[in-house]
């Protein structure tokens, strides 16, 4: 690996670490100022959710964590945009996602995901688009549960729901629609010390 190879990714990593600081734009339309709902906390969940789907799907692992971590690295760019600015905002996604990887010694390779990942045609796309937006889900589930009225407007017309792919996913929509945010620790509390 050249010295330009190593300069090229430490920027890189960089840049990927300032997803911490774009902070999602639906924080404007859901009357949210949670300030640990980041594109990097999104990306993460979303991939932890990938990795589950490819694995009940039967899919590709690798691509669809690749296309999970890989989702919203333009966002480092552009920012978030919700679906009011998407009406009025043109981003050249595309040419910042050229830009950001050509520097990278498996550019070719990371193409090829990032493109799939867009196109959605296979079901490794499909998955990390649902993953996307399961993620969705359990973030407006759990400011429902802190009491937003906007997010269980939003939890109403289970619009991510819809715009699922795959049965399995549609299946934990369901089941995460059921759950309170806190029955992970419902039965692992306790006021005894070991």
């Amino acid at each position: 690996m050249t010295k330009n190879n190593l300069t090229n990714l430490v920027n890189f990593f960089f840049e990927t670490g300032s997803l911490r600081k774009v902070v999602r734009a639906h924080r404007q339309t859901l009357l949210s100022d949670d300030l640990s709902d980041n594109i990097a906390s999104h990306s993460f969940r979303v991939t932890i959710i990938g990795y589950f789907l490819a694995q009940l799907e039967k899919a590709d692992a690798n691509k669809v964590l690749t296309m999970c971590l890989f989702h919203d690295l333009a966002e480092t760019r552009s920012g978030d945009q919700n679906w009011v600015n998407k009406k009025y905002v043109k981003v050249f996604e595309n040419e910042i996602q050229k830009d950001q990887i050509s520097n990278l010694p498996n550019k070719n390779e990371l193409n090829q995901i990032i493109t799939e990942y867009q196109e959605r045609k296979t079901l490794e796309s499909k998955l990390a688009k649902d993953a996307d937006l399961l993620d969705q889900i359990l973030l407006l589930r759990e400011y429902a549960w802190q009491g937003n009225k906007e997010a269980e407007d939003w939890l109403k017309g289970q619009e991510q729901r819809k715009r699922m792919y795959t049965s399995t996913a549609k299946k934990l929509a369901t089941e995460a629609f059921k759950q309170k945010p806190s029955d992970w620790w419902a039965n692992l509390w306790t006021a005894k010390r070991r």
